[in-house]
């Protein structure tokens, strides 16, 4: 990163807080008038934007709205496919969100918004009216982007783009594949949740099947010309797995211009446009994704299926009481990631502070960096610094952030380390 010692950038990353959003060190404790502040969805985003309400101004009532009472991270679950974690090590529950900043849980699904009465009704019949209204509702999928594909299928060729049972069916596939089986893992077009976690997930599977299946073959096929972190991860598989090679552990395959159509589940065939039909052992079909179906169902998704909003509040460009943070939001450039997530929400909590004690609106700053592991001891990452321009447009700091420096050993060691320490700090920075 030019300009920025490495070690210094990740030490601040590593500690979140505050300094992902201008304005917020030493911000005193504001006055309001008992105002209702219910957040949907208790991710990074809606849980970070709970808490750090609470904690800038504690009288202000702040109800999350979350069906689940544990929550299993999407970060770190690549790392189940090479038998580093578990699922109980990636979960999580909301007990310090009400316990130590007086958040108030629901463990509830919205069935649906009332924009006019600025109420919510949930799925167990209970409506709740809020002052303003922060979404951060997550993704959904496009099922019927390949003829075939849809939930049903899902479950003999899963996902796994949400933490949970879908992980742990695929690594089971993947342990019991046949001696020189063959992974097809299909990767959408942009934008989609974390962009780099793909190539992460296939860095995983190949170490495993490196020391367990080492005839096998993981074949990516991908919708995009060019992906992130490429010539990291490309060089990380060329030292570890022989990419390049006529044994390669993963081959990458751009279908930019020959997109995959159609399942075949008998034949367990994805089939393209131009007719290519690629047969594998075990299929991780990763669909296309739109903003969560709430988000749709609720006007608040333009028609690429993403909530635009304002971004120096947030609100969306449909309703000036609600605030759409997360992967469901459009925040570009800054990526769909659970960091990104973090920040936004803190960016969020601030401007609906200011909003319900007419305050003027500070300027917010946005922190992206992610991180995976080729192996366990080689780690790459990117980070990313975001700003308003002069048009009220996000755009990225120039000289802030980068990719890994590619020297060797200690380095790629060192972020690997990182890979850990910031994804513990960010859960317990979103959750603690």
């Amino acid at each position: 990163m030019p300009g920025l010692s490495r070690r210094h950038f990740l030490q601040t990353v590593a500690g979140l807080g505050a300094a992902t959003l201008s304005g917020c060190q030493g911000l005193p404790r504001l006055a309001s008038s008992k105002a209702h502040v219910v957040v949907v969805g208790g991710g990074f985003g809606g849980a970070t934007a709970a808490k750090t309400m609470r904690l800038l101004d504690p009288t202000i009532q702040v109800t999350l709205i979350e069906p689940k009472a544990r929550y299993i991270t999407c970060p770190g679950s690549n790392w189940l496919f090479a038998g580093l974690t578990d699922l109980d090590k990636l979960t999580v529950d909301y007990q310090a969100l009400q316990a130590r900043y007086g958040v108030k849980l629901l463990a509830d699904s919205v069935a649906d918004l009332d924009a006019v009465k600025r109420q919510v009704r949930l799925t167990g019949g209970q409506t709740i009216g809020y002052d303003r209204l922060i979404m951060s509702p997550g993704i959904d999928f496009k099922w019927d982007a390949i003829a075939g594909y849809d939930k049903a299928a899902a479950q003999q060729f899963p996902h796994a783009w949400q933490a949970g049972p879908q992980t742990l069916l695929l690594a089971k596939q993947l342990q019991s594949m046949r001696d020189g089986g063959v992974l097809i893992m299909t990767v959408p077009a942009d934008p989609y949740r974390c962009p780099p976690g793909p190539y992460e997930r296939a860095s995983m599977m190949a170490y495993w099947l490196k020391q367990h299946n080492p005839r096998a073959k993981i074949i990516i096929l991908d919708a995009k010309r060019s992906f992130s972190k490429q010539a990291l991860f490309e060089a990380g598989w060329t030292k570890h797995y022989g990419y390049g090679s006529s044994n390669s552990l993963i081959e990458w395959h751009s279908l930019a211009d020959n997109p995959l159509l159609e399942l075949d589940k008998k034949n367990q065939q994805l089939i393209s446009e131009f007719g290519d039909r690629f047969q594998g052992d075990v299929l991780n079909i990763i669909p296309p994704q739109t903003a969560a179906s709430i988000a749709l169902q609720s006007g608040l998704a333009d028609a690429g299926g993403w909530c635009p909003v304002q971004p120096l509040s947030g609100q969306s460009l449909f309703d000036e009481y609600i605030h759409i943070i997360g992967d469901a939001a459009h925040y570009a450039p800054i990526p769909k990631s659970a960091f990104a997530a973090n920040s936004e929400a803190k960016a969020c909590a601030l401007a609906v502070i200011n909003l319900l004690n007419q305050k003027p609106l500070a300027e917010p700053h946005w922190l992206n960096t992610c991180y995976s592991l080729i192996t366990p001891q080689h780690g790459v990452s990117v980070a990313g610094v975001y700003r308003l321009d002069a048009a009220q447009t996000i755009v990225a700091v120039k000289g802030a952030g980068g990719v890994s420096i590619a020297s060797g050993a200690e380095t790629e060691l060192l972020e690997a380390d990182y890979t850990r320490v910031v994804y513990q700090q960010l859960v317990a920075n979103s959750f603690a």
